[in-house]
């Protein structure tokens, strides 16, 4: 059975016996805070748990490397969507030891999209059109400093709200252990 069958099937399962029941919650967050965190599988389960969070506690933004690049792009608008218009009053990042971002290889992805099918013309057009991929790919050489970069962009952001706390965290993806990195109540 492929996964999409698999899924809808178990869905069917999951509303007919009413199992959602038991998430249901409200969309504002109970703690009133905004999480950027990596879009690793380890994480899915581990760090609500490793937090104490339940569904409706905080709003969860995910993404590879728990990075924002741009700070006009849409991590950074679901921030600030989180900040004004949800309820939401902090905002935490969470990167994680063994980061694939850490180890990531610009030329090797992009060896990879040629082998997959992107043509060495849309590489080209990307370059000359000032899409420098081996920048936009590019991930980091350590995780505290990435997280670090993070909250710096999101601080010193010229909409977020004067009194918002940003705090930085890493947590370990096998043992859920979060190390604090930016205490943001003290800027």
């Amino acid at each position: 059975m492929d996964h999409i069958k698999e899924i809808l099937e178990y869905n069917r399962v999951f509303v007919e016996n009413k199992e959602y029941e038991a998430y249901r919650t409200g969309k504002f967050p109970n703690k009133r805070m905004v999480i950027i965190t990596c879009m690793d599988t380890r994480l899915t389960e581990l760090l609500p748990k490793a937090m104490n969070l339940r569904n409706g506690d905080v709003k969860i933004i995910k993404n590879a490397g728990a990075i924002i690049s741009q700070p006009f792009g849409s991590v950074m608008r679901s921030v600030l969507v989180a900040l004004y218009e949800l309820e939401a009053d902090e905002v935490l990042v969470i990167g994680h030891y063994e980061c694939g971002m850490a180890a990531l290889n610009a030329d090797h992805m992009v060896n990879e999209m040629l082998e997959r099918g992107i043509s060495q013309e849309v590489l080209s057009t990307l370059e000359n059109s000032g899409i420098k991929l081996n920048k936009w790919l590019k991930g980091f050489d350590n995780i505290e400093e990435g997280v670090r970069s993070t909250v710096k962009l999101i601080k010193n952001h010229p909409l977020l709200p004067p009194n918002a706390p940003v705090h930085g965290m890493v947590i370990h993806p096998d043992t859920g252990e979060l190390t604090l990195v930016v205490d943001g109540n003290k800027q």
